[in-house]
């Protein structure tokens, strides 16, 4: 069976397949012990010992009435001779925008206990989170179908952001409500933390959303390749941590390695197949993250040429230019599409990226006399003051066209736009922006105001590039914790507030210029708490409530 999921407020329409259900059996499975787990406070202790300090921001006490999911049966209710502490905030990352502390035991996982949905459309959520608590998945039920104990996932309320989500622990039941699929999903995520992290959930009621809607991991699978399995794992640990982006930079100049039927003379020997990009894809969508792909071009296209020579650029002398071909020639247009209408149907999600970033021929003094045949293209094509930079636009607007073609939303990098050009790029076309060292190198309130929508790729502090090479080091993630948020597109320095609702978010991103220096195991320990730092300011931008040492500590509480 085909089942659907929505994305956020504009998200794409995604295939779901029941065979990711049993994805994630064995990733953070608490099982059955979990319900005997002894409290840390976080519900509220009825000795009325001291709860643990708030790790969010907290509101006004909340009445006790009915939660979201109907009438709560009085079980697990306090008694007139228990008393209970105002409980405190879940601890969680990122941390909850809203909690509305309340009296009671809060909520512990036992044995035997329901997880039920109001739609089926939330059975794979519902089934996910029961496996990880040790609960039972009893299905849909309608609201008067009500147990102590019960886990109940609702759509509907909540507003127009279909990531936002309410999560409300009142007489010993746990309501999980929001408009969209991704919302409710989000909220389970919130739930299994306060479960793994301290034993409870405690009483009240969270109201979280996030700040921007793009959160995203880029990883470069061309120059390191990373197996099925390490890159699944990386999946379930970004669904967990409320990311809705997996960037997938699959081709550059050391390799080309998802299989091809259009051009198989390119793919290099180790490669992920189709059938693994479908798992990969499948597993995504029922964590509700985007895969996004890659293919850079012009520039970035070696393992293409090195198949196809004839298509490579070169100079006025002779000389070929590294990982550029000729946009002159026809024929590297065609294989370009070629692949683009060949992978957009393998990635069927709703954002694409073009690349478009160092293409050679532009980073020379004078483009036009050091590549003659592109200028006079360029000529040909914009009349006398036509120019290099004009004929890379028009590159990129073409490209641009190819993929829109399957309803997606496109993006390129920042150094793939160039100023005082005849030829502007589309409009909709999304501003990847990632440093300000290149050649000509524009300030982001360039692109903000003519417009554009803008995604923060900083490599400042987003960027962990194998071997750390030139001026790159590893980020700890405190950098990015303390000192960077959306708004820091370039070096070190915020854009103006103003802008904010332009910059859409951000992805940290992992480069694999070294390929070799790092282990697969290295890389996901050493960006371990960059990601956490990174999707803590995406979804609240704000100073955060813990100080660094206590967000680690924290992180190596949740696990």
């Amino acid at each position: 069976m085909t089942q659907h999921r929505r994305r956020g407020s504009a998200r794409q329409v995604v295939p779901k397949r029941a065979v990711v259900a049993a994805a994630f059996v064995g990733t953070v499975a608490l099982g059955t012990g979990v319900g005997v787990w002894a409290s840390d406070g976080g519900g509220g202790k009825p000795d009325g010992s001291a709860p643990r300090p708030t790790a969010g921001r907290v509101s006004g006490a909340d009445p006790t009435g009915p939660g979201p999911g109907g009438t709560a049966t009085p079980s697990a209710s306090p008694t007139p001779s228990r008393s209970y502490p105002l409980s405190q905030a879940p601890r969680t990352i990122p941390a909850v925008r809203s909690h509305t502390p309340a009296r009671g035991p809060g909520w512990q996982p036992r044995h035997g206990e329901r997880v039920v949905v109001s739609d089926p459309a939330l059975a794979d959520e519902g089934r996910l989170i029961a496996g990880e608590l040790g609960l039972t998945y009893a299905g849909r039920k309608n609201a008067g179908d009500v147990r102590a104990g019960d886990v109940r996932l609702t759509l509907g309320g909540g507003g127009g952001n279909q990531e936002s989500y309410t999560l409300t622990v009142r007489g010993g039941r746990v309501d999980i409500s929001g408009p969209g699929e991704a919302g409710v999903f989000y909220g389970t995520r919130t739930l299994k933390q306060e479960v793994h992290g301290g034993g409870t959930a405690p009483e009240g009621v969270v109201r979280d959303r996030p700040a921007k809607p793009d959160r995203g991991f880029m990883l470069d699978i061309a120059r390191k390749p990373f197996s099925e399995t390490w890159i699944e794992d990386r999946i379930r640990e970004l669904g967990d941590l409320k990311f809705n982006e997996l960037g997938l930079h699959f081709s550059d100049d050391q390799a080309f390695r998802i299989e091809s039927r259009t051009h198989p003379e390119i793919v290099s020997p180790d490669h992920l197949t189709k059938a693994q990009v479908r798992r990969i894809v499948d597993l995504a969508a029922a964590r509700h993250i985007t895969v996004v792909p890659e293919i850079d071009s012009p520039g970035h296209l070696g393992a293409v040429i090195a198949a196809h020579p004839d298509l490579q650029l070169r100079n006025a002398s002779g000389v070929p230019t590294k990982g550029a071909v000729d946009i002159s020639k026809d024929a590297s247009a065609r294989i370009v599409d070629d692949l683009l209408n060949e992978y957009a149907v393998l990635f069927p999600g709703g954002r694409w990226h073009l690349g478009g970033d160092e293409y050679q021929a532009l980073t020379v003094k004078n483009p036009q006399a050091s590549y003659p045949q592109l200028a006079a293209a360029a000529r040909q094509a914009h009349g006398s003051g036509g120019t290099v930079a004009d004929l890379a636009t028009d590159w990129l607007n073409d490209r641009y066209a190819t993929v829109r073609a399957h309803g997606k939303t496109v993006r390129a990098w920042n150094d793939g736009f160039f100023r005082n050009t005849s030829v502007q790029p589309e409009q909709s076309l999304q501003t990847a922006y990632w440093t300000g060292k290149e050649i000509g190198a524009r300030q982001p309130a360039e692109y903000l105001d003519a417009g554009r929508k803008v995604l923060n790729y900083n490599d400042e502090f987003l960027y962990y590039v194998l071997g750390q090479p030139q001026t790159f080091v590893y980020p700890t993630g405190q950098r990015i914790y303390e000192q960077w948020n959306p708004r820091v597109l370039r070096g070190t320095t915020a854009v103006p507030a103003r802008y904010d609702a332009q910059i859409l978010g951000g992805s940290f991103a992992v480069w694999c210029d070294i390929a070799g220096a790092q282990t697969e195991a290295q890389v996901a320990a050493g960006i371990r708490m960059p990601l956490r730092a990174t999707v803590q300011k995406l979804w609240d931008p704000g100073t955060p409530a813990l100080s660094w040492t206590d967000f680690r500590k924290l992180a190596d509480r949740l696990g």
